[in-house]
């Protein structure tokens, strides 16, 4: 299936140029994947239905989603249905860094954002941006209606990774913000001291909140394809080391899955869903990801 894989591959992508295309040839990719796999029909749940339970009215039986998949499913009720999302988009400087990949972290992020944003709206989801650096810069508020789309995405195109971040921070002020139960989207390369993260990640919880980290890495900080004598730079502090590449790599490479087994773990334990992303990967895994988290919510 060319055209699906093609619509949801980053160097592909990144030959569009407006956002608001991109978004919906990452939608319209994700959906046709999902109609001609083993999920053929899921997609009808997390719109506007869900699975016969006990205890429901059979009279509310959707007889028309039955033929088609053979199985039994009810229409939701709008009170159950939507969730308000708020996109939380990390502008630190680091974000803007890629190798030889088509799209940087930041690029990678705003494309995944304004995909969900697009699904989000086309379910009749509220949802608001909020962007933070060091502390909580701007924020949109949550809504439906489908100029809230043309809004967010222009803000998202707008946006650049410039500065020094401090995430804990920044996800405390984000938790005051809420008045309402509402899912946290955070996209991230989470290079930071975990500790106050996890500390702010269990404040969003604690207050009611859904939460979903998107940790997004370039792919070369992930695999490290370097070789002979390197020149590393750390970003925010433009600190610079050399190393041996063929020796350092090993190590490099084990210090980096531990990073991520802390999130995995911690976050396990708190009840935040955790989706590890690298700038090779299709989009389709981090959407089906929202949508198997939104689908446990509903």
């Amino acid at each position: 299936m060319p055209t699906v894989e093609k619509y949801l591959k980053p160097e592909v992508i990144n030959q569009i140029k407006r956002l608001d295309l991109r978004a919906q040839f990452v939608v319209r990719g994700f959906l046709q994947g999902l109609h001609a796999s083993p999920f053929q029909g899921f997609s009808v749940e997390f719109s506007e239905h869900r699975r016969y339970a006990v205890g429901d009215d059979p009279k509310d039986i959707d007889w028309l989603v039955y033929a088609k998949t053979d199985k039994y499913y009810v229409k939701k009720f709008e009170a159950e249905t939507n969730i308000t999302g708020y996109l939380a988009m990390d502008l630190s400087q680091s974000m803007g860094y890629t190798y030889r990949q088509e799209l940087s972290k930041f690029d990678y992020a705003i494309c995944l954002a304004a995909a969900l944003c697009y699904l989000m709206i086309h379910q009749q989801d509220p949802v608001g941006l909020v962007t933070f650096d060091e502390r909580m810069r701007e924020s949109i508020s949550p809504k439906s209606k489908r100029a809230q789309l043309g809004h967010v995405l222009a803000h998202l195109a707008r946006l650049k990774p410039t500065g020094k971040t401090d995430i804990a921070n920044s996800l405390s002020q984000i938790a005051a913000m809420l008045r309402h139960k509402s899912l946290v989207m955070v996209f991230s390369d989470f290079l930071v001291d975990s500790g106050p993260v996890f500390q702010a990640l269990r404040q969003l919880r604690h207050g009611g909140h859904d939460v979903i980290l998107f940790h997004i890495l370039d792919e070369a900080e992930v695999t490290f394809p370097f070789n002979g004598k390197v020149q590393l730079e750390e970003p925010e502090t433009e600190e610079k080391i050399e190393v041996d590449a063929n020796h350092f790599r090993q190590d490099y490479v084990a210090e980096v899955e531990s990073f991520r087994d802390e999130y995995r773990r911690e976050c396990y334990q708190t009840g935040v869903d955790y989706v590890e992303l690298d700038t090779s990967m299709q989009f389709d895994k981090a959407l089906l990801e929202y949508l198997l988290s939104r689908r446990a919510r509903g």
